[in-house]
């Protein structure tokens, strides 16, 4: 049965900009209560947790550094935020870095940094919720490109990928009582150093022949956070992208 998220809080990393903003909004329009979590966004993060409160929610904004070896950022991070909101219901691991790397310059320590933040932050922070909580629903942010690769982005894909994986064994290792989804975007906002030209470029190679929103990808977030039969699913929410893997080679990235 599908209900609405009334009485559920929600901890969203990196829930101060981009998609993980979309997510926290989208989650307090259904009647979430929201943890804000940011990095060194303070002021996105304000802006967000009182946009969350104009909808007739409460919000807390919380501040944790996962990058760079710092696994105090993320360790404790769920009871933090729990204690801070009076329990958690959903946690959505948002936050991610998105470093440039190919197979002939990435090094060791690209290769850390990205599986740290991208999938072991992750997944830390959905064990200590099963851990504390026992039930409620996990909700992991992937890409669309796991389902071939990234050449441009090496160590990136490399987490995400392991992501994946994490997020289909946590499904079957964590369940009856707690749902572990994923969701894959496409081409939703350019990534760091590039403009909206960029993404207009690569849109051309969608099928669906657009671009997508954030609040796309906050939809099918809604959607499987609300459903009471779905676990161990990773949904694409990429235009139709993810079929060029199958039709025409690397996606020319």
């Amino acid at each position: 049965m599908v209900r609405d998220l009334a009485g559920t809080t929600a901890l969203v990393t990196g829930a101060a900009k981009r998609i993980g903003r979309a997510i926290a909004l989208a989650l307090a329009r259904e009647g979430a209560d929201i943890v804000v979590h940011y990095s060194a966004s303070q002021k996105a993060a304000l802006d967000t947790c009182r946009e969350i409160e104009t909808l007739g929610r409460r919000a807390w904004p919380i501040k944790a550094d996962f990058a760079g070896g710092r696994p105090a950022g993320y360790e404790g991070l769920v009871e933090k935020a729990g204690n801070l909101a009076g329990g958690l219901g959903i946690l959505v691991n948002s936050a991610s870095i998105f470093p440039a790397s190919t197979l002939n310059n990435v090094a060791l320590k690209d290769f850390n940094e990205s599986m740290e933040l991208n999938a072991w932050a992750p997944f830390v922070l959905a064990r200590d919720f099963a851990r504390l909580y026992g039930k409620g629903k996990i909700l992991n942010l992937i890409d669309t490109r796991v389902t071939g690769y990234d050449w441009n982005h090496a160590a990136y894909i490399w987490s995400k990928h392991v992501l994946m994986a994490m997020t289909r064994m946590m499904a079957i290792e964590f369940a009856p009582d707690i749902a572990v989804n994923g969701i894959s975007p496409g081409l939703i906002l350019p990534p760091p150093g590039k403009d909206e030209k960029y993404l207009l470029e690569m849109g051309k190679t969608v099928p669906l022949k657009k671009l997508g929103t954030a609040e796309e990808v906050a939809g099918a977030a809604v959607f499987l956070l609300t459903s009471e039969f779905i676990t161990g699913e990773v949904v694409r929410v990429d235009g139709g992208r993810h079929l060029w893997e199958y039709t025409r080679g690397p996606h020319p990235d």
